[in-house]
């Protein structure tokens, strides 16, 4: 089925991929990120959960007779199946018995509160975790340099980055929906912020039905905003939310956060745990990273003029926009993101490690100034890593906010976010 102004994703060629090796496919990411305009595309039938005419009766259905709601043309979209999580079982039992590919697309935006006591569907039902649109899909990156082809060990020839300063400092507040990105002006910058008031008094209480104290989440939200892409503990959350004068204990911390991860909205970047040549007691703490910068940029109330003239700010926000478009194009192959830091100090901001066991290095720095140190940093790290054992790293980049792409004589790359793509 066709959609209107649909821009196409890089996750559709992973749908399509899944569809034809797996009997079902689990969409999960953030609402509002186009979980269900992707689905639709690939779905040849659909039934809308939500649906207020026809959603009573589907909830009916679903309680007498689950299977109703699958009868239709496959693959069949079964949008936010967790308002009824009898589907899940309903669904893994019909792939079993059809003993067929690509049957059912089902799209979610929060975990089911009973999710724990579900069968994982485990093959039967493949997952694929859907972000926000990267630069590259909101056609503002224009994607010369690709990730794939740096792996492959493919030269990157010169190229210039399109966006100025001022255009990134706009797509970190505007974020990457694909209704703002659809928008002009400060009208792309309004729906951010609805996003974020939505979580504060409704989605992180509807969630697990448990009611939450808006203000607190508030507080939780504006923490993590001011620590985002740093490796802030709870202790440290904790510390900042008694300092506006409404405390929240440890353990209603915990319920917070895990509600918060259920309906998609922090995505903490893990630490990269490699083999080294030498004994290093390597930092394991996570960095907190919200699923878009936008919404760090909401939470505070922060405008693009506000970031240019906070480039304090702007340097953690822009690691974060390029935390989020460097998953997306390393999910595109069959990667993951992480980060580095060492009891000596050294740290790189982003691990882009392949399940075949290739990795590559990057440094994230705004402007120019700072290039030369991040390069040494990335040098002192490659020397650090047992490549017996590891593998010499694929590439080492610095992902810059600044206008050219190339290689230096010492062979780091230096890389605009406005030239990446997967």
């Amino acid at each position: 089925m066709k959609i209107n102004r649909y821009l196409p994703r890089i996750c559709d060629a992973l749908l399509s991929k899944k569809l034809r090796h797996s009997g079902a496919v689990l969409i999960t990411g953030p609402k509002w990120c186009g979980k269900t305009a992707t689905a639709t595309v690939a779905a040849k039938s659909i039934i809308y959960m939500q649906d207020p005419d026809r959603g009573p009766a589907y909830m009916k259905a679903a309680d007498y007779k689950p299977s109703l709601l699958l009868e239709g043309d496959v693959p069949r979209l079964i949008d936010e199946w967790q308002m009824a999580p009898v589907l899940w079982d309903a669904v893994r039992f019909v792939v079993d018995q059809r003993q067929e590919m690509g049957q059912f697309i089902l799209t979610g935006s929060a975990v089911p509160v009973d999710n724990a006591t579900m069968h994982t569907g485990t093959g039967r039902i493949s997952r694929l975790r859907m972000h926000t649109m990267s630069l590259y899909e909101s056609q503002e990156s224009n994607g010369c340099v690709s990730l794939r082809e740096l792996f492959e060990g493919k030269p990157i020839a010169l190229a210039t980055s399109n966006l100025t300063i001022e255009q990134i400092a706009f797509a970190i507040c505007r974020g990457g929906w694909p209704a703002s990105v659809k928008m002009k002006g400060d009208d792309a910058l309004e729906l951010a912020k609805d996003y974020v008031d939505a979580i504060i008094h409704q989605d992180i209480s509807r969630v697990d039905g448990v009611e939450k104290n808006p203000k607190r989440v508030q507080l939780l939200l504006r923490s993590l905003a001011r620590n985002v892409a740093t490796m802030a503990s709870n202790v440290t959350i904790l510390n900042d939310m008694e300092g506006d004068e409404m405390g929240i204990s440890a353990p209603t911390l915990d319920v917070y956060m895990n509600s918060l991860r259920r309906i998609f909205v922090v995505e903490d970047q893990p630490a990269w745990s490699p083999s080294m040549r030498s004994k290093s007691a390597i930092r394991t703490a996570s960095k907190r990273h919200f699923t878009d910068p936008s919404i760090a940029a909401a939470v505070l109330r922060t405008t693009p003029n506000a970031l240019l003239e906070d480039f304090n700010t702007f340097g953690f926000m822009f690691e974060s926009l390029c935390t989020r478009d460097m998953r997306i194009y390393a999910q595109a192959n069959d990667g993951d993101v992480f980060h580095y830091r060492d009891k000596s100090g050294l740290e790189t901001d982003m691990i882009v490690a392949l399940n075949d066991g290739r990795w590559a290095a990057v440094e994230v720095k705004l402007g120019n100034k700072q290039i030369e140190e991040a390069a040494e940093h990335l040098k002192e790290l490659a020397l650090k890593v047992d490549e017996k054992k590891m593998g010499k790293p694929a590439f080492l980049m610095i992902l810059t906010g600044g206008e050219f792409a190339y290689q230096r004589e010492d062979g780091v790359l230096v890389v605009p976010i406005g030239c990446l793509k997967d």
